[in-house]
Order: structure tokens, then C-alpha cells, then sequence
């Protein structure tokens, strides 16, 4: 790229646009992804385009096969039943650090802040903002302990979890109703807010994240 400084829109524009067709299903596992399509189909040169993969990669939901572009992540079954685990054992350990929660100010206005969001995107029907504060909510509950070394190991857990928390999400609104997943966070929440950390920790385990995926999970 010869040091030149890339527009931050068009980076932007093609990571949201490949993000939005991987975790809505319209691309599938192992599917390629063409560089040469992809800048025809949004107007852009490469160079933007090649950064948006690049960045993606680096979040795990698409990978780069040397001398073969770029294609969408394969996850298996074992991969992502351990990504939830570790999921799990962070938030509770987030949960167990936290508690009891500071008594002055409003210690889960993030966390509330974060349903709103999602609840909002729902009932407009944005998928890909709903995916976003979906994500925000449980980082949100990580936060709480404080811990930013806590944070820093969250995070990329969690956006490797980005596809199947997504794909979870979406059908349980196609099998179930589609405000299911808005009121399983909303339950969540509401754990939270009794200030009792076992009460918390229940709430983790039947919060139904795997629920919609048809893994084998025995």
C-alpha cells in the first residue's frame, strides 16, 4: 500500500458489508471470498477491500489460505462448544468478582444500555445492530468486575463467537418468536439486578446460547 493512509469509510464500508453477509448466513462456512467481486460489487479499489479481510481475519470470522484469498471461517463443533466454556468461565468469574455490586450510581447501565440497544435494533428488524449490542451486552457483563486484563482475554472470545452467537440468535427468531433471544437477555438481566451472585451464575447456565445451534452437546 506503499504507506498510504486508507479512508477510514471505505474500510469500514467493506468490513460491515462482508461481517453482515458472513454472520447472516448469506455466505456460508469455507465459502470463498473474492477480492476482485467484492471491490466491483461495493466501487472501491482493492486496497480497502484487502484491509476489511484483514481485519476480519483477525476477528475469526473469515481466514486467509496463502495463495488462495481469503474464505469464511470453518468452526467445528469442538471449537465452538469450548469457545462458549471459556465464554462461560469468564462471565462467571467476571460475576463472582463483581459481586456485590457498588450500591451508589447505576453499576449496570451498560449492561442495560446494551438490551435497550438490542431490543431497539429487534424491533426494527436490524439484524447486523441487533448482532452488535448482543455482543456489547455480554461484554458489558464482563466489565464489571473491573478487571481490564479480564477485558483484554474477553475479547477475542468473543468475537470469535460473533458467527455462531449470531446464527443462535437468528434461529431462534425463525423456529421460535422472534423476540425469544431479547427476552432470554432481559432474564439475564434481571439476575443480575437481584444483587445475589448464585442467582447470577443460574441465570448463566440456563441462558440457552447453544440452544439453536444443533451441536452435539451430550
Amino acid at each position: 500500500m506503499n504507506g498510504a493512509v486508507l479512508p477510514p469509510s471505505l474500510v469500514e464500508m467493506a468490513t460491515r458489508q462482508v461481517r453482515a453477509e458472513v454472520l447472516s448466513g448469506e455466505r456460508e462456512p469455507g465459502e470463498r471470498i473474492g477480492e476482485e467481486a467484492l471491490c466491483a460489487r461495493l466501487g472501491t479499489s482493492r486496497a480497502p477491500v484487502r484491509e476489511a479481510l484483514r481485519l476480519l481475519a483477525q476477528e475469526g470470522l473469515i481466514e486467509h489460505l496463502p495463495r488462495r484469498g481469503f474464505r469464511v471461517a470453518v468452526w467445528s463443533e469442538t471449537d465452538i462448544l469450548q469457545l462458549f466454556e471459556l465464554r462461560r468461565v469468564l462471565e462467571r468469574h467476571a460475576i463472582e468478582s463483581a459481586f456485590p455490586l457498588a450500591a451508589e450510581g447505576d453499576p449496570l447501565h451498560a449492561v442495560r444500555a446494551a438490551l435497550e440497544d438490542m431490543r431497539a435494533a429487534d424491533a426494527a428488524e436490524d439484524l447486523f445492530e441487533r448482532d452488535n449490542a448482543h455482543r456489547r451486552f455480554h461484554a458489558a457483563i464482563v466489565a464489571l468486575a473491573g478487571n481490564r486484563q479480564l477485558d483484554l482475554a474477553y475479547e477475542p472470545i468473543l468475537l470469535k463467537l460473533q458467527l455462531p452467537m449470531a446464527r443462535n440468535l437468528r434461529t431462534e427468531a425463525r423456529i421460535a418468536q422472534r423476540r425469544n433471544g431479547v427476552r432470554r437477555h432481559a432474564e439475564l438481566l434481571a439476575a443480575l439486578e437481584t444483587g445475589d451472585a448464585a442467582v447470577a451464575r443460574a441465570a448463566l447456565l440456563r441462558h440457552g446460547e447453544l440452544a439453536y445451534l444443533d451441536l452435539d452437546i451430550r
